[in-house]
């Protein structure tokens, strides 16, 4: 993984000398993430670790890990001060230490309640946590540890749920989400690299890490793609088509960075149905995905859009309609808003 100090735009765009967030689970990947990090120099960084409490004992020693391989680091940290040439007497700063944050949710819970999948409720309590930490910190950019083979998941993901090329875009590389009301940038140098690179810097520098043992699950659909489906269509087909799928996801997400930069702004809390009007369909739909997610409305998908379309319509009598999670997007005096 060398070629990342080079070629990503992480180390150009986010100097290693800032102060940055970094989620941390334990696992092989987070945990190459972060070893790579500190080895080209960011010193001071916040690991941010959510217990799941999905897997009773087990989650409690993933952050007791997590929390251990920190306070190792801090100790490796200090004595690369105290070892600083003609400087015998320098004491470690805060300038050279890593810290640690920790949260907790029930998932299970939220996601019965909310009436999502636990991936997808776990994913949403993880980003809450982040933006919680990131307001109170204040520290609005994030490193996370996602690879070229979950941008490949992803795009099939998205693909077999019918998504729009929005969708297809699935994960950048450096993007930002507004989270209860704070902008997180969220950051993927490992975007480009392969899982069996991360396994392979694993090995060489003897990296300890906890196996997620419901990664093997074949429930979660994601697991599904990983495990039978990819394996499956590259025997049929003959080839291997991870490449080809990563590099159609990130022309998607480049042309969907260019879209989103001709949008208008979409924080306002309400939306003009005249300018909704002038804007060809593609454009209409693209525009209320994005007016929708800073609204904080969650599931945002095809049906959603064109339900809130309709009320641009001409002809249309229908001036209300329902949203995920009991809310609803009225029109009233040239104007969609929210309830």
């Amino acid at each position: 993984m060398e070629r990342l100090s080079t070629q990503s735009r992480v180390t150009h765009d986010f100097p290693p000398d800032g102060r940055y967030l970094i989620g941390v689970s334990g696992g092989r990947d987070s945990v190459a993430l972060l070893h790579w990090l500190i080895s080209v120099g960011y010193e001071r960084l916040i690991v941010c670790h959510l217990n799941h409490r999905l897997r009773a004992r087990s989650s409690d020693v993933d952050a007791r890990f997590v929390k251990t391989l920190v306070e190792r680091y801090n100790q490796k940290l200090a004595g690369r001060a105290l070892r600083v040439p003609g400087k015998r007497s320098a004491r470690p700063t805060t300038a050279g230490r890593v810290e640690f944050e920790i949260g907790a949710a029930n998932i299970r819970a939220l996601g019965k309640k909310q009436k999502m999948s636990i991936e997808t409720a776990a994913r949403e309590a993880r980003y809450a946590f982040f933006a919680e930490t990131a307001r109170r910190r204040n520290c609005r950019t994030i490193f996370v540890a996602h690879h070229a083979d979950d941008l490949v998941e992803t795009f099939l993901i998205n693909l077999f749920r019918g998504a729009g090329s929005a969708g297809l875009a699935a994960m950048r590389e450096i993007s930002t989400r507004r989270i209860d009301g704070v902008d997180l940038t969220i950051v993927r140098p490992f975007l480009c690299v392969w899982r069996k690179e991360i396994d392979d810097y694993i090995g060489e520098h003897r990296l300890r890490f906890r196996e997620d043992a419901t990664n093997k699950n074949l429930i979660p659909l994601r697991n599904r793609i990983r495990h039978r489906i990819i394996p499956y269509l590259e025997k049929m087909l003959g080839r291997n088509i991870r490449e080809n799928i990563w590099r159609t996801a990130m022309i998607a997400a480049d042309e969907e960075k260019w879209i989103e930069s001709e949008l208008h702004d979409s924080t306002h809390a309400d939306f003009s149905v005249v300018k909704l009007r002038a804007l060809p369909i593609a454009l209409q739909r693209r525009a209320l995905l994005k007016w929708l997610r800073a609204q904080n409305i969650s599931e945002v998908g095809f049906e959603v859009i064109e339900r809130v379309r309709s009320l641009a319509d001409r002809d249309t009598r229908i001036a209300k309609v329902n949203l995920p999670e009991n809310r609803h997007a009225r029109r009233r005096s040239g104007k969609i808003f929210l309830e």
